[in-house]
């Protein structure tokens, strides 16, 4: 880590069904010296109207971020990833997946 650069900010993708993997890429993103963006653990229930602001406040990291790490354990994408890969990828952001490509 060189104090004196700009940190690499990185977006974290993936299904809440992973939560221990986004933990894990997380942690050691952030001790090489990234600043991650990821989505919020929630244990509340959602209104579908609370739901869509999330993912569109999820889609405003992907705007920030250098680049989006898609966590898919298994190759899985569901729906919002899909989404999201999709969004990121025509805003032109590196994208790189923890379980391959697609």
């Amino acid at each position: 880590m060189d104090p004196d650069k700009r940190p690499e900010v990185v977006c974290l993708c993936g299904s809440m069904r992973f939560v221990q993997e986004l933990r894990v890429i997380q942690r050691d993103l952030t001790i090489a010296g990234a600043i991650v963006l990821a989505p919020v653990e929630l244990d509340v229930p959602l209104s579908e109207h609370q739901w869509r602001a999330l993912g569109a406040l999820h889609l405003r990291r992907i705007d920030i971020a250098d680049r989006v790490v898609v966590v898919n354990p298994g190759g899985y994408l569901g729906p919002s990833t899909s989404r999201e890969i999709e969004y990121a990828s025509a805003a032109g952001k590196p994208i790189t997946y923890t379980h391959g490509s697609t």
